[in-house]
């Protein structure tokens, strides 16, 4: 059970077809990037002297040769360790030496930087395109190495906003699992014919590429090598079948820089990695229509917990189609997912605690890490960390992180439910909201709000409109307006700079 099979059956099949593309121009075919791909995954085993299980980092961003690059280290045995290129150097410097990489890719931009570092187990440095590279493709190709279900694939290595980053240790099931998945719940309907990599392919955009190569779709790249809202809607009009993955704020992007083009061609919208507030899903829907599909998913079981597929976004006349709007969806069809106390005893519906998953997509454990595994693992289950409740209908709604739900006066507050009605206000582009330690009440609601462009918001009038919609207790004791709320690279909000935000302006 190695992934690389997927691509030689699609090479054997699907010669012909599209298989890697900048903007709308094809650069390899499948039956291409087949062969290049054995030729690759001979040299790193012959030229390189890599072995069975050896890792190889790729430290890349998003270009025409990732694919081969990750299909050359599973046809050849080896281990892929795809890395976010926003990174820190040093950041690169503690995931090539906790890995063990023997071996890594970068891009020019990156080469320089990257092979400074000290990695002391990493003797191979190429650079994308570079005469290294093509004297490795320019090699005899060797035939798909046999690789067992529960052999390590790929190291992902979590984003690391609290300590150093663990690298979730992803399987050949795993990620199969996750194909299956894919075809189940997020993206159901055939036929399959290219996928937008905007997003980083070290993360959810190039997971979702392994299902893409399963079915001989095509691999598309902006040509700017980035997201850029226009861009993507030309690309839309320039390639009929187009499916993409995009962080919510992304997607927000999209809404917000429309050019009012043409989106016919556009087959779907996956979208995922951090909270998607009612009113931006609203506003998507009328826009693209039902075309879009959310997931929920961690590194530890990738893009595949709970799933709302498009048929479930196109329930509008549903009678709690609203709540199931600001849900997270249903179970995917190869985990088990439960809501639990925290004796781990599950609760019952409406009740809120933390997120379990249990099933094939879910990882091994974390490299070089036996405690952590043993504490995220425990008793067969995923905790996920995450906080939320399931409903009637088995719809998941998350609450928030565990770390982040404000205790004030003993009851619980739920970030997200504040972020919700505050992003209702006319005046309110983008919102985020956490706890002040608090004398009296344990802990006080903060809210950082970036006002829509030319506007200027009111904290009195912000105050009486939470009063409006929501329990007093719950509503903002102070508003910070803000320019942007700090993200880290995946577009998720740091919300340990705003608390240092807080407390600095409180001194």
């Amino acid at each position: 059970m190695n992934l690389a099979a997927h691509l030689l059956r699609s090479g054997r099949a699907f010669g012909d077809r599209p298989a890697v593309a900048v903007g709308t121009r094809v650069v390899l075919t499948f039956s291409a990037l087949a062969r290049r791909t054995a030729c690759l995954a001979g040299a790193l085993r012959a030229r390189l002297g890599l072995a069975t299980g050896d890792r190889v980092a790729i430290i890349a961003k998003n270009c025409p040769e990732y694919v081969e690059m990750l299909y050359a280290c599973w046809h050849a045995g080896l281990v892929a360790v795809p890395t976010n290129a926003k990174l820190h150097a040093s950041e690169f410097a503690y995931i090539l030496e906790h890995s063990g990489a023997r071996a890594v890719f970068t891009t020019p931009d990156l080469s320089a930087s990257v092979g400074a570092l000290h990695a002391p187990d990493c003797k191979h440095h190429i650079e994308v395109g570079g005469a290294a590279y093509r004297a490795l493709l320019a090699h005899e190709p060797i035939a798909m190495q046999a690789r067992a279900a529960d052999d390590l694939a790929w190291l992902f290595y979590t984003s690391g906003t609290t300590g150093r980053p663990k690298g979730a240790m992803l399987t050949h099931r795993n990620l199969f699992s996750m194909c299956a998945c894919y075809f189940a719940d997020v993206d159901p309907g055939a036929p399959w014919r290219a996928i937008l990599h905007a997003a980083p392919m070290s993360h959810g955009s190039g997971l979702y590429g392994i299902a893409h190569v399963a079915q001989a779709s095509c691999h598309v790249l902006p040509e700017s090598g980035s997201f850029e809202a226009r861009e993507v809607y030309r690309l839309i009009e320039g390639w009929p079948g187009l499916s993409l993955f995009a962080a919510p704020t992304m997607l927000k992007r999209l809404l917000d820089d429309d050019p009012g083009s043409d989106t016919a061609n556009l087959k779907l919208i996956m979208y995922g990695g951090g909270p998607m507030y009612v009113e931006d899903s609203l506003r998507a829907l009328d826009r693209f229509g039902a075309k879009l599909s959310q997931l929920y998913g961690q590194g530890e079981s990738p893009m595949t917990i709970t799933a709302m597929g498009p048929a479930l976004h196109a329930q509008r006349e549903h009678p709690r189609f609203l709540a199931r709007l600001g849900s997270v969806g249903i179970a995917q069809s190869v985990v088990e997912v439960r809501v639990a106390d925290g004796d781990d005893a599950t609760l019952p519906e409406g009740e809120v605690g933390e997120v379990l998953v249990r099933g094939d997509s879910v990882m091994a454990g974390y490299w070089r890490n036996d405690e952590a595994s043993a504490q995220t693992l425990r008793g067969g289950w995923l905790h996920t960390g995450d906080i939320g409740s399931f409903d009637a209908d088995g719809f998941l709604t998350l609450k928030d992180r565990s770390k982040d739900v404000i205790i004030s006066g003993g009851t619980n507050i739920y970030p997200r439910e504040v972020e919700e009605v505050l992003l209702r206000h006319p005046d309110v582009s983008e919102v985020s909201v956490i706890g002040r330690p608090d004398r009296d009440w344990g802990e006080a609601v903060v809210a950082f709000v970036v006002p829509v462009p030319g506007r200027t918001l009111d904290a009195r009038a912000l105050d009486a409109f939470c009063i409006e919609h929501m329990a007093r207790f719950k509503r903002p004791k102070t508003y910070h307006a803000i320019d942007a709320l700090p993200k880290n690279n995946y577009g998720k909000v740091l919300k340990t700079a705003l608390r240092e935000i807080d407390t600095a302006q409180a001194r």
